[in-house]
């Protein structure tokens, strides 16, 4: 089935990061209808894969209560994620290693279930319908307390022989350089993540505390945060070499927390990899422009086309996947109770 589904049917979207389950009850236009989120670790100790049951399972309810009916749900997760058997490999942050998630979810809410990569996803969504638009070739950098890429070639985002493709943050980029939490040194993700910036913004001197955006703000100002940052670019613009040679891009397309520094991180990336590139043009630099968005809506976009309706996905414009709610004003916090539906079943 590959038409257009009725228009009173809806998709679960759920996008698993490090501090919060975030998912959305989406239409077959791309909009978000409802949204619920939750911790990821809540304080009381409930599992992962519980509080992502309960986001599920009230999402699910919230479109029995509006008369909709769910073709499936799309859910994505950080990890070593193989999208055609619904298994997580390993999620470190998760707890997970050779989980299989989809069964896992489909025993205890009784809707179809896709799992996928976050980044991944994101970056399948930044192609269609932000930064990405038009372009067949290009790589989607996620640039927050992590860093992975969607590696995007002839239109089709990669998965590797082992799930793991995109894992640039473990690129080494300074060999015998800093520790990596990965148990590597000179990793990538040890000097341009998020926390690697204001890691090493505090140990410069800086004020403790902040958070790359503190330094993006303070850079022209702050000597200290100059140096964090031009030495987070630089990295950055080893790896970006790499990625254009192996690659051969059209774009780049940057997101994450540092992503949203915009030009303040593109103008200078752009200056040092033109350096790094003696032969050869760079590729085109750009901001994402789905933000924080990018993993509910590649998460719709999976759980559509698993379901059979891809072709609903192709007719989603930006503003729509972007628009405002119009049935729920923000984000709601799951239940306690919520974590029980299902459970017992």
């Amino acid at each position: 089935m590959t038409g257009a589904p009725p228009a009173e049917v809806a998709a679960i979207a759920v996008d698993v990061g490090g501090t919060t389950v975030k998912g959305a009850l989406v239409d077959a236009a791309g909009r978000p209808l409802h949204e619920l989120a939750a911790p990821t670790s809540p304080a009381d100790g409930t599992p992962v894969a519980d509080v992502l049951t309960a986001v599920l399972a009230g999402l699910a309810g919230r479109a029995a209560a509006s008369g909709l009916r769910v073709v499936g749900a799309g859910v994505v997760t950080p990890g070593t994620v193989d999208e055609t058997t619904g298994r997580v490999g390993f999620a470190a942050n998760l707890g997970w290693r050779d989980f299989d998630l989809r069964t896992h979810l489909e025993q205890r809410v009784a809707v179809p279930v896709a799992v996928g990569h976050d980044v991944r996803a994101a970056g399948a969504a930044e192609a269609l319908l932000g930064a990405g638009r038009g372009a067949r070739d290009l790589a989607f950098v996620a640039l927050g307390t992590g860093i992975a890429a969607a590696l995007v070639t002839g239109g089709a985002v990669v998965s590797g022989a082992t799930r793991a493709a995109g894992e640039i943050g473990h690129m080494p980029v300074h060999p015998g350089g800093r520790p990596c939490t990965c148990g590597q040194v000179g990793c990538l993700e040890a000097y341009a993540s998020g926390a690697a910036v204001a890691r090493r913004y505090a140990e410069l001197g800086g004020r403790p505390g902040s958070t790359a955006g503190d330094v993006a703000a303070a850079l022209g100002t702050d000597p200290a945060a100059d140096r964090a940052w031009q030495e987070a670019v630089q990295a950055l613009a080893l790896a970006s070499s790499t990625l254009t040679m192996a690659l051969d891009p059209a774009l780049l397309v940057f997101g994450g927390g540092l992503g949203r520094a915009g030009e303040r991180l593109l103008a200078p990336l752009r200056w040092e990899l033109a350096g790094l590139l003696a032969w050869r043009a760079a590729p085109r630099l750009a901001a994402a422009e789905l933000g924080q968005d990018a993993g509910r809506v590649g998460a719709a976009m999976l759980a559509y086309r698993a379901a059979g309706h891809g072709a609903v996905v192709e007719r989603w414009t930006t503003g729509d996947v972007l628009g405002r709610r119009a049935t729920s004003p923000g984000p709601t916090t799951v239940p306690p109770a919520a974590r029980r539906v299902r459970e017992e079943s």
